[in-house]
């Protein structure tokens, strides 16, 4: 039961965080394409490396999989590209996909390189 509290409290905090960041990244930088999701998920990408090298399980659980879980978001990442093949230049598009899943694995790698020093 203590795992579960873990996780909730941390997916109590990540969601909104996600919510106000895309928020404020998108107000800042207006465009088609999504910058508020791009930088919670690389964000969040290099958040979960950096504390599953470096944590113990409860804060693993309580920021890895509460609060990372939460804050990042696949769901509108994979929406938003759909979104951009239909209505933007393809271009954009396919620059969410590298951006995403290639900054995003290079930064959890970073994550965990500087969480593995501690």
């Amino acid at each position: 039961m203590t795992d579960a509290l873990l996780v909730a409290a941390g997916a109590a905090v990540g969601a909104p965080m996600r919510w106000l960041t895309d928020r404020v990244v998108s107000a800042r930088f207006p465009s088609r394409f999504p910058w508020g999701t791009v930088c919670v998920n690389l964000t969040g990408c290099f958040v979960l490396g950096f504390v599953v090298a470096a944590a113990a399980a409860p804060l693993v659980l309580l920021l890895g999989t509460g609060f990372c879980g939460a804050f990042t978001t696949f769901s509108t990442f994979s929406f938003e590209t759909v979104r951009l093949l239909e209505g933007s230049p393809r271009r954009y598009a396919a620059l969410n996909l590298a951006v995403s899943v290639l900054a995003g694995s290079a930064l959890a790698a970073l994550g965990w390189v500087l969480g593995s020093m501690l």
